[in-house]
């Protein structure tokens, strides 16, 4: 691969990389949903939500559609849930290794 594969693939998980963002994904796992109903589970406004959704959109992992005054949001790439899953895991083994460190201390 080339080096700009290589920055495009670093720009979809810097798009990914806020807590925040990645609860927005989490929350569009099982439907689509209106902006306003995503503020409701976030401590932020309209408008910090609505910035976390357009990098969302620019990374192409989220899509939208406006219908009246209501944007409601979905999950472009379902397929980004296994990798978000593949990091719970190893999330799991350093906890793992930092219990084992501790009981080897004792």
């Amino acid at each position: 691969m080339n080096p700009a594969h290589y920055e495009a693939r670093a720009q979809v998980l810097k798009a990914l990389a806020h807590p925040t963002r990645l609860w927005l994904v989490e929350q569009l796992e099982q439907q689509e949903r209106c902006v306003c109903e995503l503020v409701e589970g976030v401590d932020a406004d309209i408008s910090t939500v609505s910035k976390h959704l357009s990098v969302l959109k620019q990374a192409g992992i989220v899509s939208r559609r406006r219908q009246g005054k209501q944007i409601f949001y979905r999950l472009q790439t379902p397929c980004l849930l296994k990798m978000l899953s593949c990091v719970e895991t190893v999330l799991s083994k350093n906890a793992e290794a930092s219990l084992a460190v501790i009981e080897e201390g004792k």
